[in-house]
């Protein structure tokens, strides 16, 4: 279907060109590339008028390369690595962020949704201005970053001043489950396809590509955060909430979406469990 479109998009544009060409012709209007000629006569001025009416002569006997020049195509600016006011972060200042939020203890002693060193990012956003700031146009520009550490299931959050480079505020929570990032969605699903109780969602996958399911990659994923409801759910399940579990919501490639909402995956225990019913 994209394939289709952009040639039915070249279509259009080709018969546009052709359409300006032609309408150029008739009219015996100047296109770009012949207009700013010197009309003083003599000189380097006739010559210039000369050149003019060349072109002009060309577009009348229906020359292409004379009648539409070539366009140029500018790239965008480059992001600059500060932004200003209430500007979404800019890339470096997102890495500058991610570096001063966290120290080397802080790196070495949490853990990450895989088990590696450091906890694990979730994201970075801009933060709110202070009260007396909001209609301070001199306000400084702050981030708010937040991890998630598996090693104690804690919620840590930073406040890093752009203009300083300090963190201003740090908060640690426990029992609040933000939405989950990428990376946490991808070790789910890797945790999913390699458990028993995900036998269901790769012969789905192979019903519907013909292909084994073997990789996360294979799939397009969305998420839910699971927390326990009493007797809804088997006890491996109790925690969660106080651990960090996920539903997940796996689309095949450029294909459906398979059912997996009975399967819950506790990230922190690297368990996956059947609700019950």
């Amino acid at each position: 279907m994209r394939t289709t479109v952009r040639r039915h998009l070249g279509k259009v544009v080709a018969g546009t060109a052709i359409a300006v060409a032609a309408t150029a012709l008739m009219v015996g209007i100047t296109l770009p590339g012949t207009a700013g000629a010197d009309d003083t006569g003599g000189g380097k001025g006739s010559g210039k008028a000369g050149q003019s009416t060349g072109q002009a002569a060309g577009q009348q006997q229906g020359d292409p390369a004379a009648a539409v020049q070539p366009g140029v195509v500018q790239e965008a600016p480059a992001e600059g690595a500060k932004g200003r006011g209430r500007d979404p972060l800019t890339d470096d200042e997102i890495a500058r962020v991610e570096k001063i939020a966290l120290n080397r203890q802080q790196l070495g002693a949490g853990k990450d949704v895989e088990g590696d060193r450091g906890p694990q990012r979730l994201g970075v956003d801009l933060a709110e201005p202070e009260a007396d700031e909001v209609d301070d146009p001199g306000a400084p520009r702050r981030a708010e970053v937040s991890f998630y550490d598996y090693k104690d299931d804690t919620l840590l959050t930073k406040t890093v001043n752009l203009g300083t480079g300090k963190v201003e505020a740090t908060g640690t929570e426990h029992g609040v489950q933000p939405p989950l990032s990428a990376a946490e969605q991808t070790e789910a699903a890797r945790l999913l396809i390699a458990d028993p109780l995900g036998a269901g969602l790769k012969a789905d996958f192979k019903d519907a590509t013909g292909k084994e399911l073997t990789s996360p990659d294979q799939l397009r994923l969305a998420s839910m955060v699971y927390r326990a409801v009493p007797g809804a759910e088997p006890a491996a399940l109790d925690k969660c909430g106080e651990h960090r579990c996920v539903r997940l919501l796996p689309k095949v490639k450029n294909g459906p979406w398979i059912d997996a909402r009975s399967l819950v995956v506790d990230l922190s225990t690297r368990k996956v469990a059947r609700l019950a019913g």
